[in-house]
């Protein structure tokens, strides 16, 4: 619901400025304010006197000694979601404890009042290779410029999510740590880097910068009440069970179907869960989350190279739980994909002359070659490897990462399912054909009846507009069209009618119109307003969505210089670059600006969540 003059005792400017916040708030943040405002403001300062006057001169005393509160600033960078997640399990860890804290996106916060910041934390995700998050670009490039501040006095830490399989894992969270203290700052707790499979190292950063924190504010021990996790243990019942990333629902299928029509190069399954009884919901934007097995011709093919027992008991976790080898190689460890951090473990656990000569600083270009494109099969075949037991074999191997889907459907029009678009990934190479693990096994080894372990993602990244008059324009080609698809069921349940517009794209009309007839069918009844395809491979001359942009800059313009937001979903590495280039380009051209000014007006979009993206 929109604030208006009307229904409320603000005037227009304050109900722009609410219109504009409210949307943009964590629960956490909605909670906070809540109570704030529950809060009668008193600004009685001689009643404040007399209560200090009449303190025991013990207790005064003692008072007096306490050293005085510090404020924690919690900054975050995020492209998924992760990493805002973590910084509001850190604020409310700290709230409990009654400090004065904060929490802003990164691009939501002026860097010259770091000055003013006395302790700072950072959660910060990499992009892309070795890139800041979107919600981080503009606080990034000011950091590492002349403008930045000193902060001599600031106390710092940073946590950073990555992905051990980029060459510049967690880089963004590596240059904030050492600009932070080229700058003056003090490093309050170690930088800790998080892969993939976050949750244990995130949690071990938490603890340990509130140890520092308690102990610099006397704060009392968290022996002295309940830990979080113990609340959340205590509030379960056997009738409720809360499903989450560590504890995920496993759906039934319901439909698993290929999308693609004959003579595809493509193979594109639609597959529909049911989530009755797992209690989740989701807004338009958010992903699901699925815990993939490795394909067990391979799993088996490795246990045999090795010579190893499949029934074999080996640990899979810290906690000690174990399982057999087999069951272990199928669902806990990442086994298709070869990273310098695998091969540098390996290297401590096998001799081998080539292996650690393949390691060495000036063999740089030869260990990217080799590891494109390779698995753990390959790699303990050309490298000889064996005389190892299962047990310590595991112990090198990285947990298997869940893999992120954009949700296809509305939670308001079907609350007990949820559909997703997955593109199977199929190639050759080193001389075997090779599928995608979670696209491989949706593909060709789960049917209807069977289950998938899932979580719901939210990403509060990719939000769309709570103004439901506000314009939209979408841009998703192929396997990114599907949140669109998710966004429009519900417009259609709710019965709103604003402006939107697709522009979709793929190889073949005939054959690669993905939900073709539910573009068809709500552009008839006005969910959809326009719709602009490009197919790539129909024409002598590819072109794609960006070419339709641009035949349309007149009118795009306009639509977002009305307030448009903008969407992009899809293929990072050349699409949504392609796309961004496009929009500048017609910033330029439309709007009579130069390149300077076209970057800042996108800019200002971005900061305005009126240009939102959700690349892979």
């Amino acid at each position: 619901m929109q604030l208006q003059v009307e229904n409320s005792p603000f005037n227009q400017e304050q109900t722009d400025y609410l219109n504009h916040l409210l949307p943009t708030l964590t629960e956490a943040q909605r909670i906070w304010l809540s109570g704030f405002l529950a809060v009668p403001v008193t600004m009685e300062a001689p009643a404040a006197a007399t209560a200090t006057a009449a303190l025991d001169p013990a207790e005064a005393q003692q008072n007096a000694q306490k050293p005085a509160a510090r404020n924690v600033t919690i900054l975050f960078g995020s492209e998924t979601g992760n990493g805002q997640q973590v910084a509001e399990d850190m604020l409310q860890k700290l709230e409990e404890k009654d400090m004065d804290v904060t929490i802003s996106a990164l691009d939501d916060f002026k860097p010259k009042n770091l000055k003013k910041v006395e302790d700072l934390l950072i959660v910060t995700a990499t992009h892309g290779e070795g890139d800041p998050p979107d919600n981080a670009v503009a606080f990034y490039e000011t950091l590492f410029s002349r403008k930045a501040p000193k902060l001599d006095g600031v106390r710092f830490s940073v946590l950073s999510l990555g992905d051990e399989s980029y060459e510049f894992f967690c880089q963004t969270g590596k240059d904030f740590d050492k600009r932070l203290e080229e700058l003056g700052g003090e490093r309050l707790y170690s930088r800790v880097d998080c892969d993939v499979d976050f949750d244990e190292d995130a949690s071990g950063w938490i603890e340990g910068v509130f140890g520092v924190l308690r102990e610099s504010l006397e704060v009392p021990s968290a022996d002295e009440s309940t830990p979080a996790a113990q609340l959340e243990t205590t509030s379960l019942t056997a009738d409720q069970p809360v499903y989450s990333r560590t504890n995920p629902f496993r759906a039934e299928v319901l439909e698993n179907l290929n999308l693609n029509d004959q003579g595809s190069n493509k193979e594109t399954r639609h597959i529909e869960l049911s989530l009755e009884g797992s209690n989740f919901d989701f807004e338009p934007g958010d992903s699901l989350g699925i815990f993939p097995e490795n394909d067990p011709e391979l799993v088996d093919a490795l246990i045999a190279r090795m010579y190893w027992d499949p029934d074999e008991s080996v640990p899979i976790n810290k906690q000690g739980e174990v399982r057999s080898l087999r069951n272990a190689l199928l669902t806990n460890f990442e086994i298709t994909k070869l990273t310098k951090p695998l091969l540098e473990k390996a290297a401590q656990l096998f001799e081998n002359e080539w292996l650690s000569a393949l390691l060495k600083p000036e063999q740089e270009e030869e260990r990217k070659a080799y590891l494109d494109g390779r698995d753990l099969l390959d790699f303990v075949t050309d490298f000889e490897l064996g005389d190892v037991s299962p047990g310590e074999f595991v112990q090198i191997l990285r947990k298997m990462p869940a893999r992120l889907y954009s949700i296809a459907s509305s939670y308001q029009a079907n609350p007990d399912e949820v559909h997703l678009t997955i593109g199977t990934v199929a190639y050759h190479a080193h001389g075997r054909d090779r599928k995608g693990v979670c696209s491989g096994q949706c593909a060709l080894r789960v049917e209807p009846g069977e289950q998938l372990p899932v979580y719901i993602h939210r990403n509060p990244n990719f939000k769309f507009p709570a103004d439901a008059e506000a314009p939209v324009i979408m841009v998703g080609p192929g396997t990114g069209v599907a949140p669109y698809r998710s966004f429009l069921e519900e417009r259609e349940e709710a019965e709103v009618n604003g402006k939107t517009w697709l522009f979709y794209g793929d190889q073949h009309f005939a054959s690669d119109f993905l939900y073709q007839v539910d573009w068809q069918q709500w552009l008839k009844e006005g969910i959809l307003t326009k719709m602009d395809v490009a197919f790539s491979r129909d024409t002598a001359e590819k072109v794609y969505v960006q070419h339709r942009m641009q035949e349309h800059s007149t009118e795009l313009y306009q639509w977002i210089t009305e307030g448009a937001y903008v969407y992009v979903c899809g293929d990072e590495k050349r699409m949504a670059k392609d796309v961004e280039n496009a929009l500048l380009t017609i910033f330029e051209n439309e709007g009579q600006m130069s390149a300077d000014e076209a970057g800042d007006y996108l800019k200002k979009m971005r900061q305005e969540k009126r240009y939102q993206r959700d690349v892979y």
